[in-house]
């Protein structure tokens, strides 16, 4: 019967082309912009744990309370015996502590006068311990758009677009001005190593990079942190693992009656995506529904416009015996066909076109010259297992669904009319 319905379907293409080429379009929007949803989530999730949050994040808690506004005099006392700790407690994790400040950047010329001068957003890493994950976290071989990695004490690299609004470049002279931990001012000395760019609007505005070590003289911070940050050993966010360490974490060392005790939270919570994550799980959810009704609707008409082409067909197969039954339910089995074939062919296509996108992104950079968020400025679909197999549900359940509301018009069909009807 399967073989005697897919001839059918091929010799009269009036019966399969228009609902093949809907179920192929509808497929490959659903396909597509699941696997667009995806790479952008993924992105943002990746950029802002990279530079932002990680996956845990330690702070103490009159820290976090003012994280936007950096307050160095509110950092963390004693990281090494924490990052010990840590490490011995939580092997699973990479842990790697961070200092976040602002200050001016000034630029001296050739008489130590002021020549320009620019707020900076500065971020201290550990760049020299070959243990250190954050040159590989960070990107930051590759973001070197000119001059090289810091390799000695006293080095910085600044954001490219920030050099050229203070033209500088590689080998010259900058001076932070900032305050330390306990609220004096203090000016530290740097030679700029290179020139970075990492395709995020807010980091290439006005950042600079340095070792941790040399952020902590000048501040006036030994032994201290803003944040330790902790990094699954794939890079691979997993939520309830998090929770879980990061409810064991506060159970021990959190204490609601000393605000600078430590606390630790998962990204979702710390970075403000919570609300922004689930609500693209639910519009997935939602893309989907608008299709197969969507869908549905426009083949139960195509169903209807084949019922009445098919008219004369159905009622000489009633005419001739066959049940009623079986005349739905072929028609069932028909467009459960076509449905495979048009999903196998939508997913194929969403999927091309999708993988072309991860590999080559496109452009979106003037979308985000005055944003905050770690978005990145070349936004890239993700193809993952769910983009081979997501297309299939609004294929076949809106073309069968299509199919079994048009086809409910047989069991209206009265036998005392079929030979009148076949008069002619």
């Amino acid at each position: 019967m399967i073989k005697f319905l897919f001839k059918g379907l091929i010799r009269d293409r009036s019966r399969s082309l228009f609902p093949v080429l809907t179920v192929v379009t509808g497929v490959f929007l659903s396909v597509f912009l699941y696997s667009y949803l995806n790479g952008v989530v993924s992105q943002m999730i990746n950029s802002t744990a990279h530079y932002q949050t990680g996956h845990l994040r330690i702070m103490t808690q009159a820290y976090a309370q003012e994280a936007d506004q950096n307050p160095i005099d509110l950092a963390f006392i004693g990281v090494d015996n924490l990052l010990q700790t840590l490490n011995e407690k939580y092997h699973q994790m990479l842990w790697t502590p961070r200092i976040k400040f602002g200050g001016l950047l000034d630029i001296p010329d050739e008489n130590k006068e002021t020549k320009t001068q620019g707020p900076v957003i500065g971020m201290a890493v550990n760049l020299f311990s070959e243990f250190s994950p954050e040159r590989k976290l960070l990107n930051i071989k590759d973001a070197i758009i000119s001059g090289r990695m810091p390799n000695k004490t006293g080095e910085i690299l600044i954001a490219d677009e920030f050099a050229k609004k203070l033209k500088v470049a590689p080998s010259d002279t900058a001076t932070l001005i900032s305050s330390t931990m306990f609220g004096s001012m203090t000016m530290a000395n740097f030679k700029i190593a290179g020139t970075v760019r990492f395709g995020i609007a807010a980091m290439d505005r006005a950042a600079i990079f340095t070792d941790i070590s040399d952020i902590q003289f000048a501040l006036d911070m030994q032994d201290a942190a803003s944040e330790i940050l902790g990094f699954f050993a794939d890079d691979i966010y997993n939520d309830e693992q998090a929770t879980l360490i990061a409810a064991s974490f506060n159970k021990e060392f959190k204490n609601p009656d000393d605000p600078f005790s430590p606390r630790m939270g998962t990204l979702p919570n710390e970075s403000g995506l919570a609300d922004y994550l689930n609500m693209v799980g639910s519009m997935a959810i939602i893309i989907i529904t608008i299709f197969v009704v969507t869908m549905s609707i426009v083949l139960w008409n195509a169903g209807l416009m084949g019922s009445l082409r098919r008219y004369g067909e159905i009622g000489l197969r009633l005419a001739i015996g066959e049940d009623k039954g079986h005349v739905y339910r072929t028609l069932i089995l028909e467009s459960v066909m076509i449905a495979i074939f048009g999903s196998v062919l939508g997913t194929l296509a969403g999927v091309g076109i999708a993988y072309l996108m991860q590999v080559h992104g496109l452009d979106f950079s003037f979308l985000f010259k005055k944003t905050s968020m770690m978005i990145p400025n070349e936004l890239r679909a993700r193809v993952t297992f769910g983009s081979f197999i997501i297309g299939f549900v609004p294929g076949i359940i809106s073309t069968v669904l299509g199919t079994s509301i048009a086809g409910v018009g047989i069991y209206k069909r009265q036998t005392s009319q079929l030979f009148k009807e076949l008069e002619v």
